[in-house]
């Protein structure tokens, strides 16, 4: 199997509904590491897994939209608790739209908190 990863960061804030979240029904910021992982089983006709450029503006759009925002107060997350994994189903579901006409393989979007805590998403992209 053949890999590319790029990362970056999102720093936004969020807070949470219900008494399991305890502290995080408070707002909050976050900085997450954010990463994506495509992986194929054979290399494309320029031997790469996915066009790099590709893969980082899809990201850079993503982070554009959501950087230095409180995530409570988009529409497209109202009524939506923002947890970690929803986040990482929301920025595969956005980065494999923009890279499936160039790449055939898994996605995985990675999302850590911090070096103790992550989450993860990964899917098909482009079958």
């Amino acid at each position: 199997m053949y890999t590319l990863t790029v990362r970056d960061y999102l720093r936004c804030a969020h807070s949470f509904q219900g008494a399991i979240f305890g502290m995080g029904q408070l707002l909050h910021f976050m900085t997450y590491q954010v990463e994506l992982v495509f992986t194929t089983e054979k290399l494309d006709e320029n031997s790469i897994v996915v066009d790099f450029g590709v893969t980082q503006d899809a990201l850079q759009e993503m982070l554009r939209a959501l950087n230095g925002k409180n995530l409570d107060e988009l529409p497209e997350f109202k009524g939506i608790q923002t947890t970690t994994e929803f986040l990482c189903h929301y920025f595969h579901t956005h980065v494999a739209k923009a890279v499936a006409p160039k790449f055939h393989g898994t996605l995985r979007v990675i999302l850590r908190e911090s070096p103790l805590a992550e989450a993860a998403y990964e899917a098909p992209v482009g079958r």
